[in-house]
């Protein structure tokens, strides 16, 4: 292994371990409890460490949007894969996107709610948000009509599901109501009775 390699290999340890690290206190106590100087003592490394890999907090929530996207199409896929019909796959995806925003509120709200540097809806978008997008356009094509436009089509299924989530965690909507919203949603994209 050349001293390069060895570098590199550090350089991309650091930036996994201050990802994780902000992921982690986000989690704990909140976006607003990530600051440079918290991460620097949380990993034990000086802030121009962190400053010498990310440009600054923004940059770290971006690194870390990226990744709970990764998750949340691993977990939409895991959802949509699992079941047999297209009425149970949306039902299974909204159920999945439901699940990750209630068990991971601090992931999600910096993948969906805060400001971040990332470009969404394009074809500049990282891998991850691509992926965690195509989990839902899969889940949607089946009802897609012929020369229907997907992307507005997935993107009406994603707000409605945003909308939900966003309603119940505010406590605009009950709670113990959500999962009978999103079957009336779901209704919508799918009746009963068909497929």
């Amino acid at each position: 292994m050349t001293i390069q390699t060895r570098r590199e290999r550090e350089r991309a340890e650091r930036e996994r371990l201050i990802v994780t690290a902000a992921r982690e206190l986000a989690e704990a106590e909140g976006w607003d409890a990530v600051t440079t100087r918290r991460l620097a003592d949380e990993i034990e490394y000086s802030q121009p460490v962190l400053y010498s890999h990310f440009k600054g907090k923004g940059a770290i929530m971006a690194a870390v949007a990226v990744q709970g996207c990764a998750d949340l199409a691993d977990e939409l896929r895991a959802a949509r894969t699992a079941t047999g019909s297209t009425r149970e796959a949306l039902a299974a995806v909204g159920a999945a996107y439901t699940a990750f925003a209630r068990r991971r509120p601090a992931l999600y709200d910096v993948i969906f709610t805060l400001a971040v540097d990332l470009p969404f809806a394009t074809p500049e978008a990282p891998a991850a948000l691509q992926a965690a997008f195509g989990e839902l356009v899969q889940a949607v094509r089946p009802i897609a009509a012929e020369g229907e436009d997907m992307g507005a089509l997935t993107e009406t299924y994603w707000a409605g599901l945003h909308g939900l989530v966003t309603l119940m965690r505010s406590g605009r909507l009950p709670e113990e109501a959500h999962e009978r919203r999103l079957a009336l949603f779901i209704d919508h994209f799918v009746p009963q009775g068909t497929d």
